[in-house]
């Protein structure tokens, strides 16, 4: 061999490979640009917790880890709810591009007594980080001796691929596998294909593991608002809602539906106008009116939140029937119980994500023009691309490895 140190080189490379998949959690995906998205991490409650304790966990607004699950937050004293161990809830979380990787490091946690880095990454955060990153993104030099108060960064997965799964709007959850799970129970909980699956995640084949990251596309209602809004690119999953405009704006996406619906919040907050200009109408707010031609319809929709001001947007159309009364996701009540059905279930239900009983359907006013109104939003319905990224990074990686050591090899042999 001519050159011992392409030898070196090839070791490090090899051994940087094994130390890599053996560390990986997740599903990588590679970014280039500053933008956020909107992501949800799959978690399980590791022991009772207040709502306000669950958000804190993960410096997110008690509001919004509610409406995520579509919980009702007219309940008196909502947030400090006691939400029971073993409890899955979708969590709502900015996902940006950090050292060219999608994923979060808005996250901080302080320790307490008997903490590890062990029991945190697998206990109090349901496994979705490991000890090794914590410890790696905190600069921890010896795991084995924490401060109490010590504040730890916490890494945690996340994922948008341009918000689009197949060229339709979807938001992504990062979910934790369990060992009773498998990719077709998965799949089939969330409404989506072991095919699909595999492509997001990069998989060879259909197989998963207890402790596995894997990158969950779920449908979603998608936004049109112009860039200059500050809630530019909002996307709300199936079956949940989202706040919106300083938690003046509820915007929801009914199970099955890909348009959103946004009318205003009940929480007591100052709010700007959400009347439309040159109109009667209020957000929220439709009328329609049948005609010899087809069904005339008028709709007041929001159209994104700009330096305190409430955007609203007038819109008319002619469609050949009048469209039915607005469809909203069953809200549920405050669950103070893990019910039965879904404690041994292989995987969270779209359908039943945030266990209760079912509370009341949130209604909107309604305006009585002549032909009849009723909530609805039709106009601002979804603006999906076909992603450019893509979740091959971990192939690409493995197949510039082989081209690296067929490289070395040449050079060895030479």
């Amino acid at each position: 061999m001519r050159n011992p140190e392409n030898r070196i080189l090839f070791l490090i490379l090899a051994s940087s490979l094994l130390f890599f998949t053996a560390t990986s959690k997740s599903t990588i995906e590679p970014c280039s640009s500053n933008d956020t998205c909107n992501s949800l991490l799959g978690y399980t409650l590791y022991t009772d917790l207040k709502v306000s304790e669950v958000a804190s966990l993960f410096q997110v607004d008690p509001i919004s880890v509610l409406l995520a699950n579509a919980i009702d937050i007219s309940y008196p004293d909502v947030e400090n709810h006691i939400l029971p161990s073993k409890l899955f809830l979708k969590i709502p979380l900015t996902c940006s591009c950090v050292d060219g990787i999608r994923k979060s490091l808005s996250t901080r946690y302080k320790t307490r007594p008997s903490d590890t880095l062990g029991s945190i990454a697998d206990s109090v955060y349901g496994g979705l980080v490991s000890a090794e990153q914590i410890q790696e993104a905190s600069s921890v030099s010896d795991p084995s001796v924490l401060d109490v108060g010590t504040s730890l960064v916490v890494p945690l997965p996340c994922a948008c691929f341009n918000g689009t799964d197949n060229s339709l709007p979807a938001v992504y959850l990062s979910y934790v596998v369990r060992g009773v799970d498998t990719l077709a129970g998965i799949a089939r909980r969330y409404s989506t294909t072991v095919t699909d699956l595999m492509n997001v995640n990069a998989m060879g084949a259909p197989d998963v593991s207890s402790g596995d990251i894997l990158a969950v596309p779920l449908s979603a209602c998608a936004s049109n608002f112009p860039k200059y809004a500050s809630d530019f690119g909002l996307i709300v999953p199936n079956g949940s809602y989202a706040l919106a405009a300083g938690h003046c704006v509820q915007c929801s996406c009914a199970l099955g539906s890909r348009s959103l619906y946004c009318e205003p919040a009940s929480l007591a907050v100052s709010c700007s106008s959400m009347q439309c200009r040159g109109s009667n109408l209020m957000l929220g707010n439709i009328t329609v009116q049948q005609s010899s031609a087809g069904c005339n319809v008028t709709s007041c929709d929001y159209n994104g939140f700009d330096n305190g001001t409430i955007l609203t947007m007038l819109s008319r159309s002619l469609q050949p029937r009048c469209p039915g009364p607005q469809q909203f996701a069953p809200l549920l009540a405050p669950p103070d119980t893990l019910p039965k059905d879904i404690m041994y279930a292989p995987a969270p239900s779209p359908d039943f994500d945030g266990p209760g009983s079912v509370a009341s359907s949130p209604r909107s006013s309604i305006i009585p023009p002549g032909g009849g109104s009723f909530p609805g939003n039709p106009a601002n319905g979804p603006a999906g691309s076909i992603s450019m990224a893509t979740a091959s990074s971990v192939s690409h990686f493995f197949v510039i490895f082989l081209i690296s050591i067929s490289s070395f090899s040449f050079v060895f042999s030479s």
